[in-house]
């Protein structure tokens, strides 16, 4: 959540990125309006609370009437700063609760506007020609025994899938490379849980406006991740960290209801409700955040450069970030049957959004305790095979093997296979 101290210090700033996301910056006279009646409450408690204690003194030292109109009246104080302390607890819950449902504040530069808005940082490589017609990514998997959407449907739904053959080989080398890069650049790495409490989930900001797009198994009271970002978050949850910048890279199943997709992206893997990933998280000093923000960008694009892909990156407008973002870089690969870019990396900065909400602090140099900056990106999802496939295509049907791969898959070209 947002630093209250700083909003009382700074209330145009969160007013300007409410306006800039879309949203309504009224909610900042409501949040110091709060704020104000709940410091007056706890003032009024606290000043009821230091007249009880030493009103009970006077009691211990009357004697007859006195102490008996004395005792009354202490009966009625006590009803009195009981009143006090719920009215500051009411105001504190309302607080706390209005604070929750606030975006992060996003960093300077972003631009404004929502998911058409992005601004272009660079493209990298030429989109891919060919002097045959190209094959879109599921025609090449079938043919090459790789993905197979129908068997997929019958056992779990739409947009349910199984990677097959050269497909789960493909996979499982694109995400041994990513991890092998992650480790080389001293991330630990970690194969977390993918169903979490409610307090991890809400911790991380997923479960605001978004909330219907995440599984959850009611009868345990717990929700399945759409991102190792959730596990990892909540790894430090109310400790005090030291020895920062801490790194972590996670493998992980991730689940995703696509809700509000109806209709979108239903041919193929690129919209799917499960997929594996290997996500990057980092926890370190807000003021190291913004240089950590472009580190986690160009471990991205030293992924993406391995496997030969042209991309272009874009500084995603603030109305699209999502809650707990100040800032979001995604890499867009290019997809040939689509002559469109599409998402394939995304790198946040949560500043210390996600810290205060899940009590996440460490040391600073004079040895107080203070919240930490966190930020994710991906480092490669099942859903690169899209680009991969089709960039690498050959107009018999077979698909070439960028280098970086080959160790992992044992293959150099993926072949049709025979009917």
């Amino acid at each position: 959540m947002i630093d209250l101290r700083a909003l009382r210090d700074d209330p145009e700033r969160l007013r300007a990125s409410q306006r800039a996301r879309g949203e309504d910056d009224a909610v900042v006279g409501a949040l110091l309006d709060l704020d104000e009646r709940r410091r007056s409450a706890l003032t009024s408690f606290e000043r009821l609370r230091a007249e009880q204690k030493s009103f009970g003194k006077s009691v211990s030292r009357a004697q007859g009437d006195e102490r008996q109109a004395l005792i009354e009246r202490g009966k009625e104080l006590a009803g009195q700063v009981k009143d006090a302390e719920a009215e500051a607890d009411r105001l504190g819950a309302e607080l706390d609760g209005l604070l929750k449902s606030v975006p992060n504040v996003v960093e300077d530069g972003v631009p404004p506007g929502g998911e058409q808005d992005f601004a272009v940082l660079e493209h990298v490589g030429e989109p891919t020609s060919f002097d045959f017609e190209p094959k879109d990514h599921l025609e090449l998997g079938e043919a090459l025994g790789a993905i197979d959407m129908e068997r997929g449907a019958k056992v779990a739904g739409a947009r349910f899938y199984y990677l097959t053959g050269v497909g789960a080989r493909l996979q499982y080398a694109l995400l041994n490379l990513a991890m092998e890069q992650a480790v080389a650049n001293g991330f630990v790495p970690m194969y977390p849980p993918v169903l979490v409490k409610p307090e991890a989930m809400e911790g991380t900001g997923f479960l605001g406006r978004h909330a219907d797009e995440v599984y959850r198994l009611n009868a345990d009271d717990l929700y399945l991740v759409g991102t190792s970002e959730v596990p990892l978050a909540a790894y430090h949850m109310d400790e005090i960290v030291d020895a920062l910048p801490r790194r972590y890279a996670a493998w992980s199943s991730c689940f995703r209801r696509e809700a509000g997709s109806y209709g979108k992206d239903t041919r193929g893997i690129i919209r799917v409700h499960q997929f594996d990933k290997v996500e990057m998280f980092s926890y370190v000093d807000p003021a190291d955040a913004h240089a950590e923000h472009l580190r986690l960008l160009a471990w991205e694009k030293e992924m993406l450069a391995k496997v030969e892909i042209p991309y272009r990156v874009i500084d995603v407008a603030a109305g699209d970030l999502g809650s707990s973002a100040a800032r979001k870089y995604d890499c867009e690969a290019w997809v040939p049957t689509q002559r469109a870019y599409r998402e394939v990396t995304s790198t946040s900065n949560c500043t210390d959004f996600q810290a205060r909400r899940l009590s996440i602090r460490h040391r600073d140099a004079d040895g107080r305790t203070a919240p930490v900056a966190t930020l994710n990106g991906t480092l490669a999802t099942t859903r690169w095979m899209v680009a991969i496939l089709e960039n690498h295509q050959r107009a018999d049907g077979s698909v070439r093997v960028p280098e970086a791969l080959r160790k992992f898959i044992g293959l150099d070209v993926l072949e049709p296979v025979k009917r």
